[in-house]
């Protein structure tokens, strides 16, 4: 196994409601480390910019928005295999289907408000971590 780093984001729907500290322990329980974190209120700009990928896509406005309606927790976790068990601790993207235990099952309102966000790839994680962090806030 490797040692992988990936982005995490607690969104506007968890930070409003003061579930940062759950959240992080779930993902610590699961024996990920956080490595840098932050407390960051996005513009639309910024998260357009994140989000463009999805430009395209007809839920991308309505992203934009919700990003930058509150503000955000980003983070980046480190450990084995560190992005696909981000994504299994995140649990399905729509929280009716997401594993019990999960932080969306737990604690999503919606498919769109789905509290969190994590890199889906090395090649995602790379480009979303340094998106928001340099190399020098990066502490193990």
């Amino acid at each position: 196994m490797a040692t992988e780093r990936t982005l995490s984001i607690i969104k506007p729907d968890a930070t409003k409601r003061n579930l940062t500290g759950k959240i992080v322990a779930k993902f610590e329980d699961a024996g990920l480390r956080v490595v840098a974190s932050k407390r960051i209120h996005l513009s639309a700009a910024t998260a357009g910019e994140f989000y463009a990928e999805h430009k395209a896509r007809g839920f991308y406005g309505e992203l934009v928005a919700y990003m930058a309606s509150e503000p955000v927790v980003v983070q980046v976790l480190e450990g084995e295999n560190a992005i696909a068990k981000n994504r299994e601790v995140m649990g399905a993207t729509d929280p009716a289907a997401a594993a019990d235990g999960t932080i969306r099952k737990e604690f999503a309102l919606s498919k769109g408000e789905n509290s969190v966000h994590g890199s889906d790839s090395p090649e995602a994680a790379a480009r979303e971590i340094s998106f928001f962090f340099s190399g020098l806030e990066l502490v193990g």
